[in-house]
């Protein structure tokens, strides 16, 4: 019988969730890593799984029943070739996942380029507000729950990442995963360090609708790359969410910073949100969660209500602080797309507060370039931009921009840090974009400017 279970990149916010299902299905977990930072190494350490610094072969030792092995590792990781070498079982998280939680389940999978994280975490409470005991596996921690990822007892919501599955199984996650009901909430061009362009994602997405069942359901927002992917073959009901033509799901805001909303269904069903999240694109988030948990069973009167009380989830523009009159958060946002919806969610919030963006240019497809081109009209809204440029680039996010005043590159951490205390003041809003843990800065600023 399988015992012992050791996870080869345990912090990564996918890996950790398996680790805590692992641990509930009463596994002995522990793992290793070699980037390890909050939320998830104090997740996991909360939960008792052991974490080794590093991927050395010894970890191993004595040889795990099985070892699963997370995407950013690949051949020539020391760890992984002693896995190789001593023929030690291994596996996929996504394929662990499938095969040992999902099976015989109502599976509801959150896909698309943005907004993954936060409509999983809605559905996930809204059906928790239901009594319905979901399970669910999101890539990151919703307020609410004690972590990223429960057993449950009854559906299970995944966060479907069309990233890789592992070195040796080049497929996106998501195909593993076989939903009955799937949001796709939009779809641009994404992860350029494994796709070539949109259209071998497009395929990927393709092969996900493939796997939902006639008598499941695709919601999915609008855009000629969606329209694309279903003309490719869908054998599923399909609604639509947002737009205006047709019978679709869509809200209508009743503020500016998208506090209150009224949303409706495609038969004109209406319920009211009244929350503390902001933006146009927690509102898209919103509408997609709603459309399914009333597949789901949840009538959208419940699941507005159940939204009324979200209280949001870490790293997803978290308020972590308000040193001296100052508000920091704390945001995941690593593509224009979402930095761009997200500045502008603050600025309609804020008014004429000043808003200083700091962003990390950490992201594969971020550091390759692929979308340099938009990343100065992205931070609009920001009356000034600290970018962090990492060693390495063969460019500069300032080479695309001609009026450069509000623009500041630094190539050290710790020169940024200086030049945002000499720079904020009391009333500011500093939010912090990486998906990484920016080398704990968040911490650093917090302490300076208290």
């Amino acid at each position: 019988m399988l015992k012992r279970v050791h996870i080869l990149g345990i912090c990564g916010t996918f890996m950790g969730g398996v680790a805590l299902l692992a641990r509930e299905l009463g596994y002995e977990v522990e793992g290793s890593d070699s980037n390890i930072y909050p939320p998830m190494s104090t997740m996991l350490e909360q939960a008792g799984i052991r974490i080794h610094e590093g991927y050395l072969p010894a970890h191993l030792s004595p040889p795990p029943d099985l070892v699963v092995i997370g995407n950013a590792l690949s051949r020539g990781n020391p760890s992984v070739e002693y896995v190789l070498d001593q023929q030690i079982p291994y596996i996929s998280g996504p394929q662990w996942l499938g095969e040992n939680l999902l099976e015989g389940r109502w599976v509801a999978a959150v896909a698309g380029t943005h907004g993954k994280t936060s409509t999983s975490s809605m559905l996930t409470w809204i059906l928790e507000c239901a009594g319905r005991d979901p399970g669910f596996l999101i890539g990151g921690v919703p307020f609410g729950f004690d972590g990223s990822a429960r057993l449950g007892s009854g559906p299970f919501v995944v966060e479907a990442d069309e990233y890789d599955s592992a070195f040796f199984d080049k497929r996106s996650k998501f195909v593993h995963y076989k939903p009955k009901t799937l949001v796709i909430n939009n779809l641009e061009f994404d992860h350029a360090d494994i796709f070539d362009d949109l259209r071998a994602i497009q395929t990927q997405f393709h092969h996900l609708i493939r796997c939902v069942p006639a008598r499941g359901k695709v919601l999915c927002g609008s855009g000629q790359a969606i329209d694309e992917v279903l003309n490719l073959g869908c054998w599923t009901p399909v609604e639509r969410l947002g737009g205006s033509a047709g019978r679709v799901w869509q809200f209508l805001a009743q503020s500016a910073s998208h506090r209150e909303l009224e949303i409706q269904s495609p038969g004109g069903e209406q319920g009211r949100v009244s929350w503390n999240l902001i933006g146009r694109h927690n509102a898209e988030n919103a509408v997609a969660a709603v459309a399914a948990a009333a597949d789901m069973g949840v009538t959208i009167e419940d699941a507005c209500a159940a939204l009324s009380t979200f209280g949001g989830v870490k790293r997803r523009l978290e308020l972590i602080g308000t040193p001296g009159g100052a508000f920091v958060y704390d945001d995941f946002a690593h593509h224009p797309t979402a930095i761009d919806a997200t500045l502008c969610g603050v600025r309609k919030t804020v008014g004429a507060a000043r808003v200083i963006a700091v962003v990390e240019v950490r992201s594969n497809t971020m550091k390759y370039g692929t979308h340099k081109s938009t990343l100065i009209p992205a931070t609009s809204d920001a009356d000034e931009v600290f970018w962090f440029e990492p060693p390495g680039l063969d460019w500069s996010v300032l080479e695309e921009s001609i009026e450069t005043e509000k623009h500041h590159v630094f190539h050290h951490v710790s020169d940024l840090h200086d030049a945002l205390v000499q720079c904020v003041k009391s009333g500011d809003h500093i939010v912090i974009m990486s998906n990484g843990s920016f080398s704990g800065l968040h911490r650093q600023l917090l302490q300076s400017l208290a």
